[in-house]
């Protein structure tokens, strides 16, 4: 294909893949724990970052990055501390990483063509060394995900009982937390800021519609996620629409697709019932009205 000959779309492609693959594991947990706005407060927390990064002449990329591990941290911290309003410390962190990012941007002046790839996602933007990083953000992930499967199924669920267990809550929320920040800052040069949460609920919505138990959700989610990001990238190249709101626009379509489906098969599935308890009770009638036929014949 074309649109493999150019080396930053074989470099999109493959950092496409390396997300596609982790970020809808990882919106499968956020929405089963009730945090599918962490990932967009984080992708704001990121944007800050990356204007520090620029206005210190550091560099945007690693500083984004770890502003944002800083910034999940904190979120889980006054998570604890709010733990009846549980939105309140996802509205304090947004408001004063978005607050953050736009007093930085202020201060350079000549931001504004480098910020639109970091708010919108860009095709060329992803770099070598952006690549290596999300691949190893992949691997982490994927390790985490693996490793600590069976303490995180029950943490996800429910903390109390996990905590009884002999799960290390407060840990592994820790560890959850900067994984989802690691997470949501290599997926910006993508999908961008303002869509990053899209690339992780997006998929996961659908899965956990669609599927009949944990696994297979998971299993649903990365297909969908990768799909949806090649999908994307293709069409962009195409169309030479922005890749960020391609990508989210398909995988929009991927979902409403999905929920439409099952309308119509769950509706399917209730006429048919229907149609068999009639029969049913057709053959029964049948039946009574033969037995006492038989019955006025015997007398």
């Amino acid at each position: 294909m074309a649109v493999f000959e150019y080396e930053f779309m074989q470099r999109a492609f493959w950092a496409g893949g390396l997300i596609g693959i982790i970020a809808p594991i990882l919106g499968v947990y956020l929405m089963l724990r009730r945090q599918v706005l962490m990932a967009d407060t984080l992708s704001h927390v990121s944007l800050a970052g990356v204007a520090l990064g620029s206005v210190m002449n550091l560099n945007p990329v690693i500083c984004g990055f770890a502003i944002a591990m800083i910034g999940a941290l904190l979120v889980e911290q006054l998570r604890r501390s709010y733990r009846t309003y549980s939105e309140v410390p996802v509205a304090i962190i947004m408001t004063s990483g978005l607050a953050l990012a736009v007093v930085l941007m202020s201060l350079k002046t000549n931001l504004s063509k480098t910020f639109s790839s970091y708010l919108f996602g860009s095709i060329v933007a992803v770099s070598d060394m952006q690549l290596w990083m999300m691949a190893g953000v992949c691997v982490t992930g994927l390790l985490f995900f693996i490793i600590l499967r069976r303490p995180l199924y029950s943490f996800t669920f429910d903390e109390e009982t996990a905590s009884i267990g002999g799960v290390q809550v407060k840990g592994l929320s820790f560890a959850f937390a900067i994984l989802t920040g690691m997470t949501v800052a290599s997926a910006m040069p993508i999908v961008g800021v303002l869509l990053v949460s899209a690339l992780i609920v997006l998929p996961a919505a659908l899965a956990l519609r669609v599927s009949r138990s944990f696994t297979a959700a998971m299993i649903v989610a990365v297909i969908t996620g990768v799909i949806g990001i090649f999908s994307g990238l293709t069409t962009s190249y195409h169309l030479n629409t922005p890749p960020g709101g391609t990508i989210a626009l398909i995988l929009l379509v991927f979902l409403l697709t999905g929920i439409s489906a099952q309308k119509l098969i769950a509706r399917y599935n209730r006429k048919r019932h229907r149609k068999e308890r009639n029969q049913q009770g057709q053959r029964a009638t049948l039946v009574i009205h033969s037995r006492r036929n038989t019955s006025h014949e015997i007398q």
